[in-house]
């Protein structure tokens, strides 16, 4: 097999392994990816498209608002669409609305909502609902599609090629400054190469995520059918307000926490976040559940997903009907939302280590690569 040569070559094209492509084509650089599958199937589509900005902190918080402009200037060049201002919390409970109230005294872009605006956010049918907010630096997208038209995009572009059906073996030793990888389809000679696998690199760089104490995290997510309601907003619940920092680290997430964990043991329990969006046919995207463990089993409990459903059934005031039900897997551990890790000697390893690839992967892959190329 022959060798080809490129400035940048990325194994992956997921969100992130993307996010540090469309960069390097940005600086005018020749961009390979190459992908083991014929298409995107991984985390980046089977999330629900909420690139959830507001409610970050830290780094997280600085990497997701950068990230948010590049969704927004790559949908005005690429096609995708996109919503902005697309978040809304519900608070069906006091306790939920004080955390929402907290934050929005620091944070300008929680709004709160009365109960009234919330019930015509959601459809008119929600009962219990005590007030929210509106996540004004939230986006939303279409999981299923936004990363395939992205990579389609970028295939398209003078001196960027995508190779789908290549795996990655590995590098080889050369007496240059160039690497050479390995491939299922032969070399490629890179001046840089970003390998953007995420779960998958406890299979590629073993000894990396066994030290980074790196596990799967897998989730329980499904499809209703179109409940006859329109939701614009990517919509959250109590139990995402333990689960998103700048709503856990408020003083009044302690009676929430406390609450919950006395009386919805069984949320706590499968580590819930109840949230959902909705696809442009009309079909809600419900989810999710969160089991970590180095090796995931592949079979989802019936019973957890039927919590899942009732929960946001409850919430719209609506029956919701499953038409889809998969396992979501994302890579996890307990020091840090990413890893990077030199592999070898020009040869970057990256990951998202939380559930936030959407929301933090474009920017991410744009700071590593001007950190690294010229």
């Amino acid at each position: 097999m022959s060798t080809t040569e490129c400035d940048v070559l990325v194994v992956g094209a997921g969100i992130v392994g993307l996010g540090h492509a469309l960069a390097a084509a940005d600086a005018g650089l020749s961009v390979t990816i190459i992908d083991r599958d014929r298409r995107p199937v991984g985390a980046s589509i089977r999330n629900f498209g909420h690139v959830c900005a507001t409610a970050q902190t830290g780094t997280l918080r600085d990497l997701a608002l950068g990230s948010r402009q590049r969704w927004l200037d790559v949908a005005s060049r690429s096609g995708i669409g996109v919503r902005t201002g697309a978040g809304l919390a519900v608070a069906r409970h006091i306790d939920e609305l004080a955390v929402l109230d907290e934050l929005a005294q620091t944070r300008g872009s929680v709004r709160p909502l009365t109960a009234l605006d919330v019930r015509d956010e959601i459809g008119g049918a929600a009962d219990g609902v005590v007030g929210g907010a509106r996540l004004l630096d939230d986006l939303r997208i279409d999981p299923r599609t936004a990363v395939p038209t992205l990579a389609a995009w970028l295939a398209e572009r003078d001196r960027v090629e995508i190779r789908w059906n290549t795996a990655y073996h590995g590098v080889d030793e050369t007496q240059t400054p160039d690497v050479v990888v390995r491939t299922s389809r032969g070399a490629v000679r890179a001046g840089r190469v970003y390998v953007c696998v995420g779960h998958d690199l406890d299979t590629v760089a073993p000894s990396v995520t066994d030290e980074a104490r790196v596990a799967r995290c897998a989730l329980s997510m499904m499809l209703t059918a179109d409940p006859g309601i329109r939701i614009d907003p990517a919509v959250l619940t109590g139990t995402s307000l333990l689960r998103y920092e700048a709503f856990a680290q408020t003083a009044a997430a302690t009676a929430l926490g406390e609450r919950l964990r006395a009386r919805r043991p069984e949320l706590m329990a499968a580590d819930t976040n109840i949230m959902f969006t909705q696809r442009p046919d009309g079909g809600l995207l419900i989810g999710d559940s969160h089991h970590v463990e180095p090796t995931v089993d592949p079979f989802l409990d019936e019973d957890v997903a039927d919590l899942i459903r009732r929960e946001v059934s409850s919430v719209l005031g609506v029956d919701l009907t499953v038409v889809q039900r998969w396992q979501g897997v994302y890579a996890s551990r307990p020091d840090g939302p990413y890893l990077t890790a030199e592999l070898a000697p020009g040869v970057r390893a990256c990951s998202v280590t939380t559930g936030v690839g959407m929301t933090v992967g474009l920017e991410l892959g744009a700071r590593h690569v001007a950190d690294d190329l010229p």
